[in-house]
């Protein structure tokens, strides 16, 4: 199956010299779903800034065919769709159509384009009826899918998920996965939530001190490690 994502031999240290990343080697194929697991400072979040440019190691990456360099930029930002853990960092226009439209608008689509991509991408996550309501009359789990939608508006090829399931219920968890599930891109999800990881992934990694130490199903790796993901989530 062809890659979406190849990194290899990546490292980095912050500006105080303390390592983050020490040597990570990972691959990501079309339409696969990948678990990133393991504690609060494992370097989870630091691998993720890389995948967009906000931060830069040593080592290679490359993005659907593309070497993570400058001139390539905003073409690999454009194939990496990012949700956030607090969706209300992504919503901040008016109406939810403004927000889900914002994206492919920034692409330089045509103001018709962008109102295009983003119904279909509101009907695709389940959200057309709200197009011309306030993000902040909604729901968590409502916000959650506009977020999402407005990502889907861009038409990336690779889905970035941090802590999807913040701020949701059971019903919504539930809704998300569905909803996650259906959707063909290739998805990296970092969570805490085992049964939400389970529900989605084909395989997960799992990161210590910089490093992946393993790689296996999420059930595997929970036991291996002795890694209580929710009790960790709830922390």
């Amino acid at each position: 199956m062809k890659a979406v994502l190849e990194v290899r031999n990546l490292h980095f240290r912050y500006a105080d010299g303390t390592p983050a990343l020490n040597g990570i080697d990972f691959t990501l194929a079309e339409g696969e779903t990948v678990a990133l697991l393991g504690a609060n400072g494992s370097g989870k979040t630091t691998f993720l800034m890389h995948l967009n440019g906000l931060l830069t190691g040593e080592g290679s990456i490359q993005v659907c065919g593309m070497a993570m360099e400058k001139p390539n930029l905003r073409a690999i930002r454009a194939k990496i769709g990012m949700v956030f853990q607090d969706s209300e960092s992504q919503l901040f226009m008016p109406t939810v159509l403004d927000d889900v439209m914002f994206g492919p608008l920034n692409q330089g689509r045509s103001a018709a384009e962008a109102a295009k991509r983003g119904r279909a991408a509101l009907e695709t996550v389940g959200m057309a009826h709200a197009a011309g309501r306030a993000p902040y009359h909604l729901s968590a789990g409502e916000k959650k899918r506009v977020a999402i939608a407005g990502i889907l508006a861009m038409d990336p090829e690779i889905l970035v998920l941090d802590e999807p399931t913040t701020f949701l219920d059971p019903p919504g968890q539930r809704a998300l996965a569905d909803l996650l599930v259906r959707l063909p891109q290739a998805k990296i999800l970092v969570t805490h939530d085992a049964r939400f990881a389970q529900a989605l992934s084909h395989r997960a990694v799992f990161f210590q001190s910089g490093k992946i130490v393993a790689e296996g199903s999420v059930e595997e790796l929970a036991r291996r490690f002795a890694w209580d993901l929710e009790m960790e989530g709830a922390r």
